[in-house]
């Protein structure tokens, strides 16, 4: 499934290095690395491609036996862990002063470096300054940090005989951007290459909206290519051709999955053919990428699962919404622990207005109201509260538009094992709108209000025009209400990041060429299935409570 070939690592660990547990953990998620821990250097490193140590251990009895593995081809990572002891010649820098802790701007030395790709141009790390001077004029400064108007190296790298030697003096090892650099790094310690030849996309079903947003996304993103579209309608085919010259186009499926230049196929197309169309491009050995929802039922997750198993490719659903910003600020807020452990939570999505008249609003092809928007608030649900589903209970409403076959209204309850619970609601028929987000923690709370956004542009033409900007993308008014010790409760309104539309085809591309983890694995994406599925049950038999098969993988 991974292209790249496996790597063996191994970390000496004479004791437990609290700071430097984050990132290990992080290199022992990505499937082509084997990594091994021991409390001192082994007499045979054969078995290994990379060691890893930090200079606050004794290295001195090691020295000679590392250097000759250096020599002969392996590759030597050493942590600068806040020290002053002097480094090993080999290494080519020696630490500077250590300064204060504070905020550093990172970036790479040179832009187009391949540990570089898909990460942003430059990173901000809090810790203490720390930079490294070089004593030898190979080393390679592949990262360096704003230091007064000097630029101070951070990340260093030297060839030594056959092998690699690297160190860093950065100790901010659980920002995920430096887990990735570092994880690539060894690769590159390991003596491998990264894979250099892009992914090629197929994309099958272009709608207008979606299926251009894939073809953006493969084609803005390092390491795909867009190659082919398909679709039953000429005349989306003309469109796509119209907006990516060049890109092949089919009309017939069993042809399109046979595509040479094609490794890896978007299924882009209604929901009530997800299931036989993925399992058809996997058949032939091909990775596949489904809009969501990933199927309509567990039976078709069921056999999703087996074929990617049994052809050994990669499945998952396109959760794009795991990059928008609100969503990204509440999970960070959780993570900081501003408002103690997450017990509920409740979502909403809708207004008075009537359906779209195309298949979103047709409940056989869709799965119905809340197979739509659901199947992004239910990831959010189960991304938030990861915990096992016991039970879901949920109602809807046919009351007003009799012109489409979806409900008005649909109301879903889901309780976790342990207790939590959580609650999505999709309405049609809501003339006043519920908050989008409402969470209860043990510490606080986290409330986010809808809000409609009127933007004013600047026009040459008509002085300022007036967009509408529809409710469902735009980012609400978040507020984070936190107990404080005084017993008052304050407000805080936590960061909002910057939404990258693309994020999750760069997470794509480092998942299938580098092995890093995939941002929403194919089991969430089954247990959002799972919760739907029980749903239906639940509200044809009249608001039931219904188990879910929610069995770990």
């Amino acid at each position: 499934m991974v292209f790249n070939t496996p790597i063996s690592i191994l970390v000496i660990k004479e004791a437990e290095d609290v700071a430097l547990a984050s990132f290990y953990s992080y290199l022992s998620s990505i499937p082509h690395i084997r990594l091994s821990e021991m409390p001192q250097l082994p007499r045979e490193l054969s078995a290994f491609d990379v060691v890893v140590t930090d200079n606050t251990r004794n290295t001195g009895t090691t020295l000679d036996r590392l250097s000759q593995f250096v020599r002969a081809g392996g590759g030597w990572h050493l942590f600068v862990n806040l020290s002053d002891h002097q480094l090993p010649h080999l290494f080519g820098v020696q630490p500077d002063r250590i300064g204060p802790a504070t905020e550093l701007r990172v970036l790479f030395e040179n832009a187009e470096h391949p540990l570089a790709a898909r990460l942003p141009d430059a990173t901000y790390l809090k810790g203490r300054y720390h930079a490294l001077n070089k004593t030898a004029e190979d080393a390679e400064t592949i990262l360096y940090a704003d230091w007064q108007y000097s630029h101070k190296s951070v990340l260093t790298y030297r060839r030594i005989g056959q092998g690699h030697v690297a160190c860093t003096s950065l100790q901010a090892y659980s920002h995920p951007v430096l887990q990735r650099i570092l994880s690539r790094l060894l690769y590159q310690l390991a003596g491998r290459r990264m894979t250099e030849n892009p992914l090629g996309i197929g994309i099958l079903g272009y709608a207008p909206s979606v299926g251009r947003i894939h073809g953006l996304g493969a084609q803005m993103t390092p390491g795909l290519a867009l190659r082919a579209v398909c679709d039953l309608n000429p005349n989306q085919l003309d469109r796509a051709q119209s907006d990516f010259p060049g890109v092949k186009t089919y009309e017939s499926a069993e042809v399109f999955a046979e595509a040479a230049d094609v490794d890896l196929v978007i299924v882009a197309t209604p929901p009530d053919s997800h299931a036989r169309l993925c399992l058809q491009i996997m058949s032939v050995g091909k990775h596949v990428v489904c809009e969501k929802p990933l199927a309509l039922n567990g039976r078709e997750t069921d056999a999703l699962k087996e074929m990617a198993a049994k052809k050994g490719v990669h499945l998952s659903c396109h959760q794009n919404r795991r990059w928008d910003s609100d969503y990204l600020a509440i999970k960070q807020s959780l993570t900081d622990g501003l408002i103690g452990d997450l017990f509920y939570l409740e979502s909403f999505v809708g207004g008075f207005h009537h359906p779209c008249g195309y298949w979103h609003s047709h409940a056989p092809v869709s799965g119905g109201t809340s197979y739509d928007w659901g199947a992004h608030y239910i990831d959010w649900i189960v991304s938030l509260i990861p915990e096992r589903v016991e039970t879901v209970v949920a109602t809807r409403h046919k009351r007003v538009w009799q012109d489409v076959t979806n409900a008005d209204q649909e109301r879903i309850q889901v309780r976790f094992y342990g207790g939590k619970e959580a609650e999505f609601m999709h309405s049609d028929i809501a003339a006043a709108r519920k908050p989008k987000w409402f969470l209860l923690g043990t510490e606080g709370a986290i409330v986010g209000n809808w809000r409609d956004v009127t933007s004013y542009e600047f026009d040459p033409d008509h002085y300022y025009q007036r967009n509408d900007i529809p409710a469902t993308e735009m980012v609400p008014d978040l507020t984070v209400f936190r107990r404080h010790h005084s017993g008052n409760v304050i407000r805080i309104n936590p960061a909002i990041p910057d939404r990258d539309h693309y994020q999750f085809h760069s997470n794509l591309a480092d998942h299938l060429l580098l092995g890093e983890p995939i941002a929403a694995p194919l089991s969430d994406s089954v247990k959002v299935v799972a919760i739907l599925e029980a749903a239906a049950r639940s509200m044809v038999r009249g608001g039931t409570v219904e188990g879910v098969n929610d069995r770990p993988d």
